[in-house]
């Protein structure tokens, strides 16, 4: 089982220690189910978006433990989908574009559902926003650390749909942040896996609007980190 769950692992710089402890060996559980059956790894991502949507009607109806315990599943899920993907060799720009944009729908329905449930709409709208701009970074970062540039020349629905919703974030973080280190190795630990960890905690103790003051204290984090590169960018000029 180690040897398989080294294998599955998503090569990165730096990695999110939660999801290395919790989320990653859980997932690999589901994985090495679902590797006989030859599921497909797309069918897990959708199922993982399943699962997030259902809880965020669940959250929406005031079944906050159902809605918790829903977005956790949904977290394990979203790690086995690559996990399956690279253990059996099936890794694919399709599969790539489909759990960025599934992963941002999921997000969009959970804050959706915490502004029906507390009435507060525009606090929702305030910490999806803040989590999108957290988690954006957070990829940038590793993948411009990695010598990655924004790739425009994908075909294909999924791809031209990934334009429009993450092009300009990637375009944007690529010309101001310089990463190092430092940078991502903070960053990374403000993953996905992460995020939906505290958001689930949040919810499931019911307090879903501390979800979104956790997504806006991460913002200055953030800024810190990006003011940082750039004042070292300009010293080194």
């Amino acid at each position: 089982m180690s040897s398989g769950l080294a294998r599955s692992r998503k090569p990165r710089l730096a990695q999110e220690q939660l999801c290395e402890w919790i989320y990653r060996p859980l997932a690999h559980v589901v994985v090495l189910a679902l590797l006989p059956l030859r599921v497909p790894p797309p069918a897990v991502v959708l199922a993982a978006t399943g699962a997030g949507i259902a809880g965020a009607i669940e959250l929406a109806r005031g079944h906050l433990i159902v809605a918790a315990l829903l977005v956790q599943l949904k977290t394990v899920l979203d790690n086995a989908d690559g996990q399956l993907a690279r253990l059996s060799n099936k890794v694919t720009a399709f599969g790539r574009y489909l759990d960025s944009e599934c992963d941002l729908l999921v997000n969009a329905t959970l804050f959706a559902g915490l502004g029906w449930y507390t009435h507060q709409p525009i606090a929702a709208l305030v910490g999806f926003a803040a989590l999108t701009a957290v988690l954006s970074v957070n990829f940038n970062v590793e993948r411009l650390a990695r010598g990655g540039k924004t790739d425009a020349s994908g075909s294909g629905v999924l791809a031209r749909v990934y334009q429009v919703m993450y092009g300009w974030e990637d375009r944007a973080v690529e010309r101001f942040v310089v990463p190092d280190r430092t940078a991502v190795v903070a960053l990374a630990q403000l993953g996905m896996s992460g995020q939906l960890a505290a958001f689930g905690l949040c919810v499931g103790l019911g307090h879903p609007l501390y979800a979104v003051w956790f997504a806006l204290v991460q913002l200055p984090i953030v800024a810190a980190l990006v003011l940082r590169q750039r004042s070292l960018q300009e010293e080194i000029a």
